[in-house]
């Protein structure tokens, strides 16, 4: 029972891992930059669901799309004010930006929304479910099938269709992508808005789960991209593999040796498994042109 409960458990919260750590995919295939704020992102989708939603009384099938809508807005500001700017000029400030950017917002997010911990209502059955003799709530079913459903869904998009193409060809070469008709910035900033909006996905998906608070993103950010290098950060599906499995050994850690053993034994995992793949798990070294 204990071992099958932490199976479900490990499963959801690493799809919230692979979903975050999607967002860093997208625009490092894009643009060969990341946005730091992404565990930000993540906190901005759960406090606006949960103001839209439970403080205002919204619909959830109205709350939810504005709250990522929102948070793709902020993906674009991140993009033009903490990444642009240094990105065209060659420089790799963007890095300190963007993690400047999400402390600001965890920082502004503090003092509106306020510290303490809020409880978002899930919107399926509040009940578990029984399965292999232990307790499962509906939404962590739920969770892995949204996140290896956008992951497959990502995939198709940027390798068969046209606009996904067009986005993979800026990162090979921008004045080629130009020439060829592309809106090069334009391909960026959309990259940085789906990135966030995924986040803000994660945070309105595993909110019922966790409380809703202002630094709730913070170790997830750290650990999404910590997901992202370990699942090779150019493959959509090596990221969400590795999001699954890191949460597998999470959560079984946290069942059969406590949690305080939880970081210690993951992030220890994370470091071999670099030490022996340092391309990640489905990530292909970067070619040097001479």
């Amino acid at each position: 029972m204990l071992l099958s409960s932490a199976i479900v458990t490990g499963l959801a919260l690493g799809s919230m891992y692979g979903l975050i750590a999607l967002g860093y995919h997208v625009t490092y295939a894009v643009s060969s930059t990341v946005n730091f704020a992404q565990g930000s992102s993540m906190m901005l989708g759960a406090v606006l669901g949960y103001a839209l939603a439970v403080r205002l009384g919204w619909p959830i099938a109205l709350a939810g799309p504005l709250a990522l809508a929102a948070c793709a807005a902020f993906g674009l500001v991140v993009e033009r004010t903490l990444v642009r700017p240094f990105a065209e000029r060659g420089s790799n400030s963007w890095l300190m930006a963007t993690v400047a950017g999400g402390i600001v917002l965890d920082n502004v997010v503090l003092f509106t929304f306020g510290k303490e911990p809020r409880s978002f209502p899930s919107l399926l059955a509040q009940r578990p479910v029984e399965i292999l003799g232990a307790g499962v709530y509906p939404l962590q079913l739920v969770i892995p099938v949204v996140g290896i459903g956008i992951t497959i869904a990502l995939h198709l998009a940027l390798r068969r269709t046209r606009p996904g193409k067009a986005l993979l060809a800026v990162v090979q070469n921008k004045d080629a992508a130009l020439l060829m008709g592309i809106d090069v910035r334009g391909a960026i900033a959309f990259s940085f808005a789906l990135s966030t909006a995924l986040a803000g996905l994660a945070g309105l998906l595993i909110a019922p789960l966790f409380s809703v608070h202002s630094d709730m993103g913070t170790l997830f950010g750290i650990k999404a991209f910590a997901v992202a290098i370990l699942g090779g950060i150019t493959s959509a599906f090596g990221v969400m593999l590795a999001g699954l499995l890191y949460g597998l050994i999470e959560a079984l850690v946290t069942a059969f040796f406590g949690s305080v053993y939880t970081q210690i034994v993951a992030f220890s995992v994370v470091i071999l498994a670099l030490a022996a793949l340092p391309n990640g798990l489905f990530g292909r070294a970067a070619i040097n042109k001479v």
